[in-house]
């Protein structure tokens, strides 16, 4: 039946189901982002609707064990929203992908738990606290596969991070919804590790897909492109349309006006309520790499074709591309936007947030579909993905030859022909590096503004470049060839460093305004974090060198375990866990599992890596090509080159300078040839 009539029906009382705005949000086929999601309040966030009365829950079907003395905290990892069909109700709703609901007594829809999420009877169930093999005969785990009821001993590694990975699902109207930050359960102080993070839940969507567990990543796609563009605020600021929340949490709360019925609601935070209040920049860009990996990996492509989904996409991409004071084609953004959120001086325009901008760019390139309203966006993304590969390649590179370059720079340079275009101060080069620099190898460097460069090696920006492409393929070689000559320094006892070297002294007081947390080799500043396995990983198989990750994954197999997970490690060679690291940390866990898995299939890595655009090739070289001592003139008498978008249909024009050009699209319209 349709989607409305099922639910005149289920108002009506017909079936014999709970009022809920979304315990089967993943089985609707939404037309328009509008009729997705019924939206009670700017902040309140979405809510599904449980009845505790037991006269209602007789009524509706509905069979609720309730837990009394439990923190908010405590409920995410003991209780399981488990959904079954009422009695009166002879088989199971299934979809056929087209939004046409059919009743089939032999399918289950939930492959994680073997239960039905759906509309259905909910029913409460405690989780033991001592580790349980449950769900070892419903999601089968690395190896062979244990169909025992319960776990008497972790027989590996892997074995462990699995259960632990799956303790660590939060459910949303009796369907997993995504993974907190950590579970431990000797931390009495949780902050806002009890939440689902985007970033930090795409290694356990990859380990999933990698695993064939398909429908929590479709859920996690889906609620919280309902949580985008919120009227979240700060001091009656709100955020631009299109920002995606940095986490979310599953909220249990009476009903307004009935104390015998509670609902679940979804409150996304978008910064406003963060250390620091920092917005992410990165969500949104994360949330499309996910996208793309999880049609690419289950063949459902459905998802990406929906309207609301396109509709998402759209707005983070209006929201990056919109015109601004910035001269630079790379996102000029706050401190803090990412991974490293807290005050590092990454302000300005960041590697880690340029190579996710440019594999996001080629990603959405790949998913939009092809329509009068999409023109123009996709005009613009294949002019600043030009601009951007080009910007990247040609100014944030550095190796034994370019610094020798820079250190013979001349300063104050005023003309359309200068080579020091940023003004850079030879002086800028810190001693570590000139001794650090090996004769093979290179890499990015972490930030790019007037008169600052910032020679740091960032680990995510730099690895993640490599998997999207915006370096070349012999810089890509280059930076794991560095990586392999400063093993010590960037691996050590446990993979991986987050940036080298960390700030010392008066540079780190006045960068990092003296941050306790961020002291020298520990968290952001230096520290190890165990997580970045996987886009090392990723970067390795690409470049056909996987002995690298597989040499660094059996460091950490070492520790790791003994070490109960840890977010993070200090020291310089990463020998002590670090002082405020939470420990069970799930991406720890779940980068771990990743890395493993496609170490044992390789070709499953390609869900994620963007190969480079031959069409992009051919306007860098002719940028590269282009005389950078040409005097900028008159419009009329510039230079053009000319790449052709036949997947387009239409022509790019690049207009060359020494370090400006315009990127135009002409269907005909040609000059200055």
């Amino acid at each position: 039946m349709g989607t409305s009539e099922a639910v005149l029906q289920a108002f009506s009382g017909a079936v014999p189901r709970p009022f809920c705005s979304g315990p089967c949000f993943s089985k609707l086929d939404i037309a328009s982002p509008s009729r997705s999601f019924v939206r009670f309040g700017k902040r309140r966030g979405l809510r599904c609707r449980q009845f505790h009365n037991s006269s209602k829950s007789l009524q509706n079907g509905i069979g609720i064990r309730q837990f009394a003395g439990k923190s908010a905290s405590e409920s995410l990892r003991v209780l399981r929203c488990k959904c079954q069909h009422a009695e009166s109700v002879s088989g199971l709703t299934a979809e056929d992908g087209k939004g046409t609901w059919f009743v089939d007594n032999t399918q289950k829809l939930n492959p994680i738990h073997d239960t039905v999420n759906g509309p259905n009877v909910l029913e409460f169930e405690e989780l033991k606290a001592e580790k349980v093999g449950l769900l070892s005969d419903h999601l089968p785990a690395v190896g062979t596969v244990n169909n025992a009821v319960h776990k008497t001993s972790v027989t590996s590694v892997e074995d462990e991070a699995w259960e632990m990975l799956r303790e660590s699902m939060v459910y949303y109207c009796g369907s997993p919804i995504g993974t907190i930050a950590a579970n431990d359960p000797t931390s009495s102080s949780v902050l806002n590790y009890d939440q689902v993070f985007i970033r930090d839940f795409i290694p356990s969507g990859i380990a999933f897909l990698l695993k064939g567990e398909y429908e929590i990543v479709r859920n996690f796609i889906l609620y919280t492109l309902q949580l985008q563009s919120w009227e979240k605020t700060m001091d009656c600021h709100s955020p631009g349309q299109g920002l995606m929340p940095a986490s979310f949490k599953v909220r249990t709360v009476p009903l307004d006006g009935d104390d015998s019925a509670t609902e679940e609601v979804l409150d996304p935070d978008f910064g406003e309520a963060a250390i620091g209040r920092v917005a992410p920049v990165d969500s949104g860009l994360w949330w499309i790499i996910l996208l793309r990996a999880y049609g690419k990996c289950s063949g459902d492509l459905t998802v990406q074709e929906r309207i609301d989904v396109q509709t998402g996409i759209k707005m983070i991409l209006k929201l990056c591309l919109a015109d601004g004071f910035d001269m630079f084609p790379t996102l000029l953004v706050a401190d803090g936007p990412c991974m490293i959120d807290r005050r590092m001086g990454l302000h300005g325009h960041p590697l880690e947030i340029q190579a996710l901008f440019y594999s996001a760019l080629l990603c959405s390139r790949e998913m939009l579909t092809p329509e009068d309203g999409s023109a123009d966006i996709i005009r613009a993304l294949n002019n600043r993905l030009v601009a951007l590969s080009f910007h990247i390649r040609e100014y944030y590179w550095i190796d034994m030859k370019k610094l020798n370059e820079i250190y013979r720079y001349k300063t104050e340079e005023y003309s359309y022909d200068a080579v020091n275009k940023f003004n850079i101060y030879p002086d800028q080069i810190p001693p570590w590096l000139v001794e650090w620099m090996p004769n093979k190898g290179g890499y990015l460097i972490g930030n790019l503004q007037p008169a600052h460069m910032d020679f740091r090696f960032f680990s995510l920006g730099n690895l993640w470049s490599v998997v999207s492409s915006l370096v070349t393929v012999d810089q890509s070689h280059a930076i794991l060839d560095l990586i392999e000559a400063k093993w010590a320094d960037l691996v050590a006892e446990m993979p991986f460093k987050i940036c080298y070297p960390a700030l010392e002294g008066q540079e780190w007081q006045i960068i990092t305004g003296s941050d306790p947390k961020n002291t020298p080799w520990s968290y952001h500043n230096g520290g190890s974090w165990p997580t970045l396995l996987w886009q090392l990983t990723i970067a390795c198989i690409k470049m056909n060198r996987p002995e690298i990750a597989t040499r660094a994954v059996e460091i950490a197999e070492k520790r790791i375990s003994q070490d109960k997970w840890p977010e993070y490690y200090d020291t310089k060679r990463g020998r002590f866990i670090g002082k405020q690291s939470c420990l069970y940390q799930t991406w720890s866990i779940a980068g771990y599992l990743v890395a493993k898995l496609l170490l044992a299939d390789p070709t499953a890595a390609r869900m994620l890596i963007t190969e480079e655009d031959s069409e992009l090739v051919n306007a860098f070289s002719c940028m590269i090509s282009a005389n950078p001592r040409r005097k900028r003139g008159p419009k009329s008498s510039q230079q053009t080159y000319i790449i052709m978008y036949s997947d387009l249909a239409s022509t790019v024009i690049l207009e060359m300078s020494c370090f400006y050009w315009d990127i135009e699209t002409s269907l005909g319209c040609v000059h200055g040839i």
